[in-house]
């Protein structure tokens, strides 16, 4: 069920709490959080998303001390979205679109469900291969390999084509093929190898399947503490929130595996974003860019991608994440999101002809 929030105050403790255990108090001082509201409020916005984090919740609450604009939260996961959007037609009152994957952003682009943002500092801060006229990236984060270093060395998994290899029969994990990361994944090596290629590795690495796909990413790394499997592939912030976390069952975890940046002798790492858009029918479309271009700002992007272990979109911006200094500096795939994003359909059925379920 769809969770309904309104950010009409000021950040709650719970959420002040969460900033301050992140460090990311000082770095929010510049967006009016001193400032009380001032008069009662008539401005709105109404946002769907996908995203679920009390981070995010801590920035919408600061944008509307900011600009007075309350924001009516919808939350729910990508698919749903999109399909209450499409039900709901020109009487949705969706202003914002948020989305966890290029794919899903395509998909809701082409069901015509954004209009053009218009907005010059949109496209001034975000780079060209990580946006849309239609859509925005907002945070960006890695597919990255997951393994036990007392089964599989790193030398042995330098690429995702590495997991094809035979020597690799029975050691890896994956979620479903047909999972909005995963297809983002096989998109991009559609792009960059043709469809035979992908075939042919896809039909490889579903013969090499310690188990059939099940679960998220971090059942996947959990199955390689466990011992399921020897690799997994999952978004590189599963892996952060693990280190990041005070459970001694997932220091654990985190203590018998070890990540991989795959592809660093080729193109780069696969990386995907997480973002959004005006929504085509948005009642209030003004203050719909002008939330966009908020989430777009400086300071606003540490927060908002670090409230996640991702990485900001924007240019220039530290993280100030101690699990991913850890995990150190990579060297990511520039294919543009959009790119890969819109073979999601050939990569789906290409899910379905390897039996990648």
């Amino acid at each position: 069920m769809a969770a309904h929030k309104v950010y009409a105050t000021g950040i709650p403790r719970l959420f002040l709490a969460g900033l301050t255990s992140l460090g990311l108090l000082g770095s929010l001082a510049g967006l009016g959080l001193s400032s009380p509201l001032t008069a009662a409020q008539t401005k709105e916005l109404t946002l769907y998303t996908a995203r679920h984090y009390s981070s995010d919740d801590a920035l919408y609450a600061a944008f509307t001390r900011q600009t007075g604009i309350k924001v009516n939260v919808i939350s729910a996961g990508d698919q749903p979205l999109i399909e209450r959007l499409k039900s709901e037609g020109p009487a949705s009152p969706a202003d914002v679109l948020l989305l966890a994957d290029a794919a899903r952003l395509w998909a809701a682009e082409q069901d015509g469900l954004f209009q053009a943002h218009g907005s010059n500092q949109l496209e001034k801060a975000i780079p060209a291969d990580l946006r849309t006229q239609n859509w925005v990236g907002l945070t960006t984060r890695a597919r990255v390999l997951i393994i036990d270093p007392k089964r599989v060395k790193t030398s042995e998994v330098l690429s995702y084509s590495d997991l094809a290899k035979p020597e690799m029969k029975g050691l890896i994990c994956t979620r479903s093929g047909s999972h909005p990361y995963m297809l983002s994944l096989f998109g991009s090596m559609l792009v960059a190898e043709g469809s035979a290629k992908t075939e042919a590795w896809m039909r490889a690495v579903v013969a090499n399947l310690a188990r059939p796909p099940k679960g998220g990413d971090t059942d996947q790394i959990r199955a390689v503490a466990s011992g399921e499997c020897a690799v997994a592939i999952s978004n590189s912030y599963y892996y952060a929130r693990l280190m990041r976390s005070n459970k001694p069952a997932d220091q654990e975890v985190v203590a018998k595996t070890k990540m991989v940046w795959p592809n660093q002798l080729k193109a780069g790492v696969h990386v995907n974003v997480s973002g959004g858009g005006i929504v085509k029918t948005a009642p209030n479309a003004s203050h719909a860019r002008t939330f966009l271009e908020f989430l777009a700002g400086q300071a606003t992007q540490a927060a908002f991608a670090e409230g996640n272990n991702e990485w900001p979109v924007v240019k220039g911006i530290a993280a100030n994440n101690p699990a991913l200094e850890k995990l150190g500096g990579f060297k990511a795939d520039p294919m543009p999101v959009a790119k890969f994003a819109a073979e999601q359909r050939r990569a789906q059925q290409l899910v379905d002809k390897t039996g990648w379920k």
